[in-house]
């Protein structure tokens, strides 16, 4: 379901609601167990499932166990990113050890270091355009999308000038190398359910 506000006629200034605005009308209308975010300026609800969840939470256990208990690692966590009104919540991203919250109480997107984003079926256009856009722009080094409906990986590296240079499509199964990476780990996919 994608909720779109466009019209805003009926405010007296007719100016366009910030993102911390839209964020706390969210809030309010996202149901539980659906997931809600801003990209492009239009608000995003998805229902999470189960096989969501369980490769969300693999890969979680896998990054705890690499980088230990103290890391700072993030699911569904607000995270303003380059671009007119992209306020995303990734579904689980890394930040650098040194890594500290804004003003605001928020995570800067200039210290995370990896995200995994699980396809949805209808946000999946967002995944792999402009959220993907948006995360190069960002310079993320490390954009993982796991979808489980075509049983792929698409590991996304080496961001320059707002696009990732670096793309390489792996199946469910094969472990995804990072090793050259900031992470400098191999996460393993063979327990990543499929739907």
């Amino acid at each position: 379901m994608t909720i779109a506000l466009t019209d805003r006629t009926e405010m007296a200034d007719n100016s366009e609601l910030s993102s911390d605005e839209m964020f706390e009308l969210l809030y309010g209308i996202v149901p539980e167990g659906y997931k809600g975010e801003i990209v492009g300026g239009v608000v995003h609800m998805a229902p999470q499932r189960g096989t969501h969840w369980e490769i969300i939470g693999d890969a979680f256990l896998q990054l705890k166990q690499h980088f230990g208990r103290r890391s700072r690692i993030m699911s569904d966590v607000r995270l303003d990113l380059p671009g007119e009104g992209n306020a995303f919540a990734p579904d689980l991203f890394k930040l650098s050890d040194d890594a500290e919250q804004d003003g605001k109480g928020r995570w800067r997107y200039q210290d995370v270091e990896f995200v995994l984003e699980v396809i949805s079926r209808g946000t999946a256009g967002n995944d792999y355009g402009t959220k993907m856009a948006a995360y190069a722009a960002g310079g993320i080094p490390v954009y993982v999308i796991a979808d489980p409906y075509t049983r792929l990986c698409h590991v996304h590296t080496l961001p320059k000038d707002g696009e990732y240079r670096a793309q390489l499509t792996l199946d469910f199964g094969d472990p995804i190398d990072l090793t050259d990476t900031v992470l400098g780990l191999t996460i393993t996919t063979d327990a990543f359910p499929r739907d």
